[in-house]
């Protein structure tokens, strides 16, 4: 195993792909006498929509998952192998022949109904602590033997070197898209963008906020207004970013998109992905609000206030606390647009800017006052057939 031990703490550390490195020890493993047939290494992630990700293994290929913690509380996983190892802190190693069909966990028997005769699960332990878990499956009629046991044990610290930075990487890169987005979490990452820093950059702004959450927060329990914003962020969320666009930031109940335009010529794009989004937005609340009225629920309503130009976003704070934003004119606007749709009656108002750039998707409601602007402004209202 020094050879395997070498390879993952120089090229496999280095190369920067689970899929690669789980694969380079399986097969290194078979050739050392260990009967693989099923791999499973498991790897704990630091992220509040994903509680882990990893590798399964097999002799036709390799592929990665993510688990999400909901997963968690499902029978995949209560009761299963990882959820014994984690606990108690010690491998678990059982023959998959004569199972209990009321006692064993359901993976036991789907392994042995598919030709696995043994099972053995083990942890990995990283610098930080962690504990991470691995599981192994052989067809091999007379099972693991205590010496390819002892094989696995010996060559898990050479894989715990090589995929401990992989974990680190993807866990802080996930929490970087997250919580800024794609776009401003790949320009964090490669610290292009450092505190007082700015890029500007064209785009449509998209403004949305909830209707009556003041009043629903007056009479709601805490766990309601917690499941009614999650409910508001997903539809809106799912509608920006399906249509190109990046969510960077929910303020109380509202929320802050942008979609950037590379140069001039792709404006009238990102105004029609703007407006594809709000459309989709207001669809996917419309199911939303079908569902509240089965359960006597009050229905949802919201704001969308588009509008494009010049904006500038970067880390802006303290020198130990940053925060990511977008600033500029453009923004501003984009929210008071948002807020004539409570007078106006139209859920989706946007500047003639927007408008100009997805011509036949918008038609004029008139001039109207806007705070901070000191003559009145043309605004326009989606009608239909963003596409």
């Amino acid at each position: 195993m020094d050879a395997l031990s070498r390879w993952m703490m120089t090229e496999g550390r280095c190369c920067g792909d689970p899929v690669k490195v789980v694969s380079h020890f399986c097969t290194t493993l078979i050739e050392a006498g260990v009967p693989l047939w099923r791999v499973n290494i498991g790897q704990h992630f630091a992220n509040p929509l994903l509680i882990a990700w990893g590798v399964v293994w097999t002799p036709e290929g390799a592929e990665s998952y993510d688990v999400t913690h909901d997963v968690m509380l499902t029978d995949s996983y209560v009761g299963s192998s990882f959820e014994y190892i984690l606990a108690h802190r010690s491998p678990l190693h059982k023959s998959l022949r004569a199972l209990d069909k009321e006692a064993d966990h359901i993976s036991y028997h789907e392994f042995a109904e598919a030709g696995g005769t043994d099972y053995y699960a083990t942890l990995m332990y990283y610098g930080d602590g962690s504990m991470h878990g691995c599981t192994f499956v052989t067809q091999a009629d007379n099972g693991f033997t205590a010496e390819n046991l002892e094989t696995i044990e010996a060559a898990l610290p050479g894989l715990s070197c090589a995929l401990e930075p992989v974990t680190m990487r993807k866990s802080s890169r996930s929490l970087l898209r997250t919580y800024l987005g794609d776009g401003p979490s790949e320009a964090v990452w490669n610290g292009s963008i450092k505190r007082g820093e700015r890029t500007a950059l064209d785009a449509v702004v998209m403004f949305t906020d909830l209707r009556g959450f003041t009043a629903l927060s007056d009479r709601a329990s805490e766990e309601e207004v917690f499941e009614t914003l999650n409910i508001y962020f997903d539809v809106v969320v799912q509608a920006v970013e399906e249509a190109g666009g990046d969510v960077l930031k929910f303020m109380g109940d509202g929320i802050l998109s942008i979609f950037p335009a590379a140069d001039g010529r792709s404006r009238e794009a990102q105004c029609r992905q703007a407006a594809q989004a709000a459309q989709t937005a207001l669809a996917g609340l419309a199911a939303v609000n079908t569902t509240l009225a089965e359960t006597g629920k009050p229905p949802l309503d919201i704001g969308i206030g588009l509008n494009a130009g010049r904006v500038s976003y970067g880390n802006i704070g303290s020198p130990g606390r940053l925060d990511f934003t977008v600033l500029g004119a453009a923004v501003n606007l984009a929210s008071r647009i948002e807020g004539l749709t409570k007078s106006t009656g139209h859920p989706v108002l946007a500047s003639a800017s927007v408008a100009a750039g997805a011509p036949g998707l918008f038609a004029s409601c008139g001039r109207h006052n806007v705070r901070g602007v000191s003559a009145p402004v043309e605004i326009f209202f989606l009608r239909g057939g963003a596409t």
